[in-house]
């Protein structure tokens, strides 16, 4: 079982915590007291690595902080995590000779009738499901700039609390902390999110359930596969799947993500007035601007790591 410790750790270090509200599906039972206050939040069951023993299992809930658990924020069920694992490998630099250079999102811009509709785009050399935990982060890895001394991030996820489990799909509830700065001073706004995710096909559709200042805040993503090496290693440039991929190159050529986003917003009636509106649908789209360039400079750091992420086994 590895535990990726460093940049790699947030495919094992993150969670979700389904809570079956007024479901069928059984839950898990568990101490509720090797849950430290600080990751009360957390509700089983877990997306555990299902290779971890049982009784390092139960060592882990006594004594270790969440983020260092063998834990996934998408259901190992929906995917092969052994060709995650070695997808990771594959993007560390001392593996792979051939740089791969992620641009800036591309952000299109368009309002109609007072409603701001941002087109995002972008591309990550990491795996699908990787980049998916960077989206969700219901642990509060370090995807995000540190915004100061305390050593907050630009974005907090403050709670998450699954409220419907269906297969690969999931609705959880999201509370998150986003701190931006004006003239000088952190300004900390709170948003309450409800996100419907698909951990199958790496999709996820958002919707505002209270945000004071926001009239509409909704958004979707969704993740493809980016065959990063097919035009070296495979004859074929036309599209093919994982598997025809990995034949093709040998098993060495490596998948990253190409991340299509939609968000709409509109301030709320009293601040939807010139110049206030103005202000706000500027300082909304460089605040998205900035959150996307903290996760493309986050796998920047990967790749210009010697080491790049530490393995451990147990």
């Amino acid at each position: 079982m590895g535990v990726f410790t460093r940049f790699g750790g947030s495919i094992n270090q993150n969670v979700q915590q389904p809570l079956k509200a007024e479901s069928k599906i059984p839950r898990e039972n568990v101490n509720s007291s090797s849950v430290s206050e600080e990751d009360s939040n957390i509700q089983e069951p877990w997306y555990w690595d299902p290779d971890v023993d049982p009784k390092l299992k139960a060592e882990y809930k006594k004594h270790s902080h969440v983020r260092s658990m063998p834990l996934y924020v998408t259901d190992p069920k929906y995917y092969d995590l052994a060709e995650l694992k070695r997808q990771v490998t594959l993007w560390i630099p001392n593996n792979n000779k051939h740089p791969w250079y992620d641009a800036p999102a591309t952000v299109k811009v368009k309002i109609k009738k007072g409603v701001c509709h941002l087109k995002i785009e972008f591309t990550l050399g990491w795996p699908p499901h990787g980049v998916y935990e960077m989206l969700t982060n219901p642990r509060n890895m370090n995807f995000f700039s540190l915004f100061d001394r305390e050593f907050r991030q630009r974005l907090d996820n403050e709670s998450t609390k699954v409220l419907k489990k269906d297969g690969p799909r999931q609705i959880t509830d999201v509370k998150k902390t986003l701190r931006w700065k004006v003239l000088g001073c952190t300004i900390a706004i709170p948003i309450h999110l409800v996100i419907d995710e698909n951990h199958q096909n790496l999709t996820a559709k958002y919707k505002k359930k209270n945000m004071s200042c926001m009239k509409v805040f909704e958004g979707s993503w969704k993740i493809k596969p980016l065959y990063a090496d097919q035009e070296r290693l495979c004859k074929s440039r036309s599209r093919i799947n994982d598997e025809e991929y990995k034949k093709c190159s040998g098993g060495k050529g490596r998948i990253g993500s190409k991340v299509t986003m939609e968000q709409i917003f509109q301030p709320c009636t009293l601040l939807n007035v010139p110049p206030v509106s103005w202000f706000i649908r500027k300082i909304t789209i460089r605040t998205i601007k900035n959150l996307l360039e903290d996760l493309r400079q986050y796998i920047i750091n990967i790749h210009k790591s010697r080491a790049g992420p530490i393995f451990k086994y147990t």
